[in-house]
C-alpha cells in the first residue's frame, strides 16, 4: 500500500516532519511519501492562504497515479472535495480524521490551534463534519506556522500550557491539535496531561490505511464524480481537459 501525505504549503521542512509523523504510525507494509506542491504559500493562516494552496495540492494529487490513498496535511483541510474529485481514491483530512477520532475517546474535545484568526475556520469545520456538539472549544497559541519548528520546546511548553487551560475552561476529555506542525508532539502531552491528545496526522493516516485495507473508493456518482471535462486558460491551463 502506498499513501501519500500531501502538505498543501511549500515549506519542505514541514513536508518531511509530517511525512515522519505518518511513517511512525503507518503499517511496516505501508509506503509513506511526503509530498510539497510546487507552487502556493509557504504557510496557511488566512482563508486568502487556503484558497491559493488549492492548485498546488490539486496538482500534487492528478500527477501521482500511484497513490492508494492521499492525507490532506492541513487542519483548514483546504480544497479536500476538490481533492476527491480529482483523486477517486480516498482522500483524508487531517482535521476531519483528528476531530472524528477524538469524538470516539470521550464525551467533548477542546482544540488548540496556531493564530487566532484560525479559530472561526475550526468552528466552521466542526459544523461541516457534524461535530459542532463534541466540541467544547478552539484556543489559539498565537504562534506563527513556520515558527513551530524553530524551537519545539518552547513550542510544547506554550502548547501545554494552553492545553491545560482549555481542559480546564471546556471541561473536555480530549485534545486536538489544530495544525500539521504540531505533529510529533502529542505522545508529550498525552503524558503530562492524562487526556488523549490527537495529531491529525496520525489519525488521518490511519484512517487511510483502514479505507484502503477495506477495499473503498469514494462514491464516483454524483457530488463526488470526476469533474466534467472543460478548458481552462491561463495559470491554470493544464489542469483543463478538452470537453
Amino acid at each position: 500500500m502506498r499513501i501519500t501525505v500531501v502538505n498543501p504549503n511549500t515549506t519542505k521542512s514541514m513536508t518531511d516532519l509530517i511525512e515522519a509523523q505518518a511513517r511512525r504510525v503507518a503499517s511496516p507494509d505501508t509506503m509513506v511519501t511526503g509530498a510539497t506542491p510546487s507552487m502556493g504559500p509557504a504557510s496557511i493562516e488566512s482563508h486568502y492562504d487556503e484558497a491559493l494552496a488549492v492548485p498546488g495540492l490539486l496538482e500534487v494529487i492528478r500527477l501521482d497515479a500511484d497513490a492508494d490513498a492521499f492525507v490532506l496535511a492541513c487542519f483548514g483541510d483546504p480544497g479536500l472535495d476538490a481533492a476527491r474529485e480529482a483523486a477517486s481514491r480516498p482522500v483524508v483530512g487531517i482535521a476531519e480524521a483528528a476531530m472524528k477520532t477524538a469524538s470516539l475517546l470521550g464525551r467533548s474535545f477542546s482544540v488548540v490551534t496556531t493564530m487566532s484568526r484560525t479559530v472561526g475556520r475550526a468552528w466552521d469545520l466542526t459544523r461541516i463534519y457534524g461535530l459542532e456538539r463534541h466540541c467544547a472549544g478552539v484556543h489559539a497559541c498565537d504562534i506563527p506556522v513556520l515558527e513551530l519548528e524553530e524551537d519545539r520546546d518552547h513550542t510544547y511548553a506554550v502548547l501545554l500550557t494552553l492545553a491545560k487551560s482549555a481542559l480546564a475552561e471546556d471541561g473536555s476529555d480530549a485534545i486536538v491539535l489544530g495544525c500539521a506542525g504540531m505533529a510529533g508532539l502529542p505522545e508529550l502531552l498525552t503524558e503530562q496531561l492524562g487526556v488523549p491528545v490527537v495529531d491529525g496526522v496520525a489519525a488521518a493516516t490511519v484512517l487511510a490505511e483502514g479505507l484502503v485495507r477495506m477495499g473503498l473508493r469514494p462514491s464516483t456518482t454524483g457530488e463526488l464524480a470526476p469533474p466534467p471535462a472543460k478548458p481552462y486558460t491561463g495559470a491554470l491551463r493544464s489542469f483543463g481537459r478538452p470537453s
